[in-house]
């Protein structure tokens, strides 16, 4: 069986990790302001949750499908090209949203949003993993990880302050989107380049890595859940929509002052012990959000389950590096991509549909489901592993 561990030297290549995560950064920013915008815009129209449940799962349909072609990509015109040309590809879509302020032309387009920005995600993380090593490793994802979230979070506090109409808050997106180039033009050709190594496609990787995988698709149904409709959910129990727009800022500041504590334990404890642990404290912050959502308590409960929800993406993707090098870890990120992409896809439409069928709480009610049964599966396969063990 090969080995596909990387060395334990404590190396970090800061010129790449600092290129990576700046281009990565007014991505999140970008992103941050859309989710919110595009949301409380359909709602102003008068969709239901359901349909703005089914558009914002378009993008992650476009993060599933990129995962199967990012590693195909990169191996034909290398990681860099790629990820300028989808930098400013995703910078005009933005101004198209506005150009074509109809449901129907929105559901095409957030399907390209999806592509590009998976994209984009994908190989800055292939850079950050490959240059970083050792016992370093936790702390390097827990600083990309702070870094997209800080800037994530920014992006709503712009739709309070513009508003959702007219063209500004899309034309803030796209020209911070253009900024991407810069940053991305600084990564090394080493780093960047995977044309030299043998392709790995994702269906290749997918029986190395399964039960990673699938810890993934579970955070991701709540990534995409929140982000699709905690500013919807805190709209219907009464905040004003400026005020509705920060609880995403909120969820996203608890990644700024936790994913670096969260990657540090992550290195010093137990990666799996670690990630049971932010699996336990996210399925408890959502159990209690209906009694907080209309109280001030809500902004630190927020605070706290998103950092324990991102924080499973951040020990995820410190263990990926860990096990993982070259054209592996490029699919492997890709992989990472496409089971977001799947679990963002169902955690959208399922929160949609939740809160038509039961209210504006089966929002938080149906993650919370989610959540129970993939700890009590895996509580199931540890005992029984112990079982086999003592046996």
């Amino acid at each position: 069986m090969t080995d596909n561990r990387t060395s334990t030297a404590d190396t970090v290549n800061w010129r790449n990790l600092i290129a990576a995560c700046a281009a990565v950064c007014v991505f999140a920013f970008s992103l941050g302001e859309m989710f919110p915008l595009l949301a409380l815009s359909m709602r102003a129209w008068g969709v239901s949750e359901a349909v703005i449940g089914l558009n914002t799962a378009m993008a992650p349909v476009g993060i599933l499908l990129a995962g199967l072609v990012i590693p195909k990509l990169s191996h034909s015109f290398g990681a860099k090209p790629v990820a300028i040309f989808m930098a400013i590809a995703t910078g005009i879509l933005f101004l198209l949203y506005p150009t074509f302020p109809t449901l129907y032309a929105w559901f095409p387009l957030r399907l390209a949003q999806g592509i590009f920005v998976a994209t984009l995600f994908a190989l800055s993380e292939a850079w950050v993993l490959s240059n970083a090593s050792g016992s370093a490793r936790g702390r390097v994802v827990g600083i990309y990880a702070t870094c997209i979230s800080a800037t994530f979070g920014v992006g709503p506090g712009v739709v309070a302050w513009t508003g959702i109409g007219g063209y500004l808050p899309f034309a803030i997106g796209a020209a911070v989107l253009l900024l991407a180039t810069l940053p991305i033009s600084q990564v090394s050709t080493d780093a960047a380049n995977s044309a030299d190594q043998p392709h790995v496609s994702i269906f290749a990787f997918f029986p190395k890595a399964p039960l990673l995988l699938i810890a993934i698709g579970v955070h991701a149904m709540f990534d995409g859940g929140m982000l699709g409709f905690l500013a919807v959910y805190g709209a219907q129990m009464g905040m004003s929509e400026s005020v509705a727009a920060l609880t995403i800022t909120a969820l996203s500041l608890g990644n700024v002052f936790f994913q670096i504590p969260i990657g540090w334990i992550a290195d010093r404890t137990s990666k799996r012990t670690t990630m049971t642990a932010c699996f336990f404290a996210t399925a408890l912050g959502l159990a209690l959000l209906p009694f907080a959502i209309a109280t001030v308590l809500v902004w630190p409960l927020v605070l706290v389950t998103g950092a324990a929800g991102f924080g499973i993406y951040t020990v995820g993707l410190s263990e990926l590096g860990d096990r993982f090098r070259g054209s592996d870890l490029i699919a492997g990120t890709s992989a990472f991509s496409t089971m977001w992409g799947l679990g963002a896809l169902l955690g959208s439409v399922v929160c949609g549909f939740a809160m038509d069928l039961f209210g504006p709480h089966g929002f938080p009610g149906v993650l919370f489901v989610v959540f129970a049964i993939f700890i009590a599966v895996q509580a199931v396969r540890s005992y029984r592993q112990a079982g086999r063990v003592a046996a």
